[in-house]
């Protein structure tokens, strides 16, 4: 077996730690990030935590493929709308392949048993090697010797003796070991996937609810502005601040409308099909979101995907919405 492993590189500090034991036993350790688009972890402090170690990088955007993951999960959902299991099922599917592709010998992911409630107990663990096609070659190193050798480690590519024994939630152990490492600016365990956010699950719950194929571009947006359903197939999403607005601006395409007011507002982004209809009521969730003193005199001016349109203050007041609107 080469001495030769995939790490996963989350960004955070257990990932970190596993892709350091492995340099520390002179295995040639090549990283892997694996990027949603909705950003669930953090691709900078990823690339961050490579250069501190000095090993290269790979960075994988999980496509459209992975949603019917989160649409019908075989081992069901967490708390949420996370679909833990089939998760790192897939995610270590993905590494799998590309530990082939460039001939290392093993996969290596910083879990930690008891860690998670729904992936990280034994029976879980279990499974997700088995079905991932990782069976004997997916070494967790910081919980190691709670658990059967991996081939790695029977083969004498890996010494067992110096691998560890983290068990449960608490991070006491490894944040002692990467400070004496010297490692830095991980992620904080605190943080970690959104669909286990109730807010953002319901959000993806509408979604999954309303569109037959949402993409990864749908489910980006989830992350930005207020939303508000308001038809079976069409919803608006303001913008919170500038930036907000600036990023709604950048995903106006082809069934992604954008009304920008020329007036210190919220900008709003129309997902689905467009129509007068949906013009009014994007125009009318401006004006309510804006504060009365920032608001011009009548008429009022906007930039629709960059073409001018003005809309009298009637037609844009809350009052004169032509559809149901439900705020998510």
């Amino acid at each position: 077996m080469e001495r030769k492993c995939v790490a996963l590189i989350s960004g955070g500090m257990d990932s970190a730690l596993a892709a350091r034991l492995m340099l520390e036993q002179g295995i040639d350790v090549h990283g892997l990030y694996l990027a949603l688009s909705w950003g669930c972890c953090q691709k900078d402090k990823a690339v961050a935590i490579a250069q501190q170690l000095g090993i290269p990088l790979m960075v994988l955007s999980v496509g459209d493929a992975y949603l019917d993951v989160i649409r019908k999960p075989k081992y069901g959902y967490g708390a949420a709308m996370n679909p833990c299991v089939d998760c790192r099922i897939y995610m270590f599917r993905l590494a799998g392949r590309y530990r082939e592709e460039i001939g290392a010998g093993f996969v290596v992911t910083g879990e930690v048993l008891g860690q998670r409630p729904m992936s990280q107990r034994r029976q879980p663990l279990e499974i997700i090697e088995a079905e991932s096609g990782l069976e004997g070659l997916l070494l967790r190193p910081l919980c190691a010797q709670h658990l059967e050798p991996t081939l790695p480690e029977l083969l004498g590519v890996v010494d067992r003796g110096k691998l560890l024994a983290i068990s449960g939630r608490a991070r006491h152990e490894q944040m002692a070991l990467t400070q004496a490492a010297g490692l830095s600016g991980y992620s904080t365990p605190a943080g970690g996937c959104l669909l286990t956010d109730e807010y953002f699950a319901g959000k993806a719950k509408d979604l999954f609810a309303h569109e037959e194929r949402p993409t990864t571009k749908d489910m980006e947006l989830l992350a930005i502005g207020r939303h508000f359903r308001v038809g079976p197939r069409t919803k608006v999403i303001l913008g919170r601040n500038e930036l907000e607005n600036l990023r709604l601006e950048g995903h106006a395409q082809e069934g992604y409308t954008c009304l920008r007011p020329r007036f210190a507002a919220p900008s709003a982004l129309v997902a689905g099909p467009w129509s007068e209809q949906a013009r009014e009521v994007a125009a009318a969730l401006i004006v309510r979101h804006t504060k009365p003193e920032k608001l011009p005199p009548a008429p009022l001016d906007f930039w629709i995907n960059g073409t001018a349109w003005t809309a009298q203050r009637a037609s844009a007041s809350p009052e004169h919405q032509p559809m149901e609107v439900v705020k998510l």
